[in-house]
């Protein structure tokens, strides 16, 4: 919010900032944004007053809403009686919020907290580099797991892999999904990768490292019994797996864990976004054989700070008490049927809706992706002047993204669809109007066209 007395910047004013002081890496969507200002549960204002209904949530981080207030309350105390020790020091809320992830949790009762989900992947790799002596990793092509230096050599979006020199010992195997190959073909592909590296590499392998749903890379979920064919082959290799929870983590796909969701039980499990509902925090968290092997003395500055901690209390209290992952899966089955009528009603432009709960990608154009990424923003800018943010994603930026806060409500998603009917409809318009023969210019005028 401005300062008192301060005018509310311009967009272009915040722009014009951006673009001097920010490094070029940074962008935003929109060719019209809007500068918001506040938020309140799935709702956001601009500085204009406009009002827009939020179905990104942040990349998925407020997943209880905006400034939801059973949750800045929590906040709020905490702030006004202790902000911060660093973990040298006893504080009670960074304890009971471990003993609270535990109970939740219970294949996974140690964690690490530290700030980011970048920052927890990062730990994660180390600790599997400490217990098992090795130090190579296994990842998914298209796959995201942060902007540290190793949790960027194990990304395999090249458009997100900005470190021109990534660690060397990273075996990428392909991801199970390909655009118009059966699931399990496409998983047996990946599984058979598997096997190939670990027959040439695994003992010299730490982990593999995997999203239950590759966000950024297309909203793509992994197969039906992949993971757990994985961890298998994986455990005949004395190779952990870790699942990077960090978008999915906490309710979104209709289950506190998707990993547990699609029947599989990590080595070590990753976590952040929706745990600190806009208060920065993230955690790894591992069976007690695992990070018993996590045994040098260490310390994190900020990671589960008083404030991080209290609110991430409140968060888990909200998320059952609310019975969020039940709600995201009603409600997102409610989603997926709508989108997948408008992928009937508009084949040549709505090609796949992929996700589960709350967390769900709508590919345009999958056989023409530039095409496809076109449209997309097309979408954005669209919605976002009928009042609803959307995010996308995918390879090729080619994938709408809905990711809304879990407290959303049925009418929100009726409202979202109808704008997105009217606006897929001006496409299909378009498309047909482009598709239409055209008239030689000489034909004569009046007469019958042939």
């Amino acid at each position: 919010m401005p300062s008192a007395g301060r005018p509310t910047l311009t967009a272009q004013e915040v722009i014009a900032l951006r673009k001097a002081h920010f490094f070029p890496c940074t962008q935003h969507f929109y060719r019209n944004p809007p500068v918001l200002v506040s938020g309140s549960m799935q709702r956001v204002t601009d500085s204009e007053g406009r009002v827009y209904t939020d179905f990104f949530a942040g990349v998925s981080v407020v997943a209880s809403g905006h400034c939801n207030p059973a949750i800045t309350k929590a906040t709020v105390r905490q702030t006004r009686t202790l902000q911060h020790t660093t973990t040298i020091y006893l504080t009670e809320p960074s304890a009971r919020l471990a003993q609270r992830m535990a109970g939740l949790l219970p294949a996974y009762p140690k964690v690490f907290f530290c700030n980011s989900g970048s920052e927890a992947n990062e730990g994660a790799l180390m600790l599997a580099r400490r217990h098992t002596k090795r130090k190579g990793f296994i990842a998914l092509t298209e796959s995201l797991h942060g902007r540290t230096a190793l949790t960027m050599s194990v990304t395999g979006l090249s458009m997100w892999r900005g470190d021109p020199f990534p660690d060397e010992d990273v075996h990428f195997i392909p991801r199970p999904y390909a655009y118009g190959v059966p699931a399990q073909e496409a998983a047996e592909l990946s599984l058979n990768a598997l096997r190939g590296v670990l027959q040439s590499a695994g003992d010299r392998i730490a982990a593999m490292i995997v999203e239950p749903i590759q966000g950024n890379g297309g909203m793509v979920v992994m197969p039906d019994g992949y993971l757990a064919r994985a961890k298998k082959l994986l455990d005949e290799h004395g190779v952990l797996l870790i699942a990077d929870e960090i978008q999915t983590g906490f309710g979104r796909t209709g289950a506190l864990l998707c990993s547990d969701q699609l029947g599989v039980q990590a080595d070590i499990v990753t976590l952040a976004k929706a745990l600190g509902g806009g208060i920065p925090i993230g955690a790894f968290a591992a069976t007690e054989s695992v990070a018993a092997s996590l045994d040098t003395p260490s310390a994190s500055t900020f990671g589960g700070n008083p404030v991080s901690a209290g609110t991430a209390l409140a968060v888990l209290d909200y998320v059952e008490s609310q019975r969020l992952p039940e709600r995201a899966a009603r409600l997102g089955t409610a989603l997926k049927l709508g989108l997948e009528r408008m992928r009937a009603f508009y084949p040549r432009i709505l090609s796949e809706v992929r996700g589960l709960g709350l967390m769900l990608g709508a590919e345009l154009h999958a056989d023409e992706p530039s095409l496809g990424a076109a449209a997309v923003d097309r979408v954005l800018e669209e919605m976002k002047d009928r009042g609803f943010l959307i995010g996308k994603n995918g390879v090729a930026r080619n994938v709408l993204a809905f990711q809304p806060p879990l407290v959303i409500d049925a009418s929100d998603i009726e409202a979202m669809l109808e704008q997105l009917d009217a606006v897929l409809g001006g496409l299909e318009q378009d498309r047909l109007r482009a598709e239409e023969p055209s008239v030689p210019a000489d034909f004569p005028s009046g007469a019958e066209a042939p």
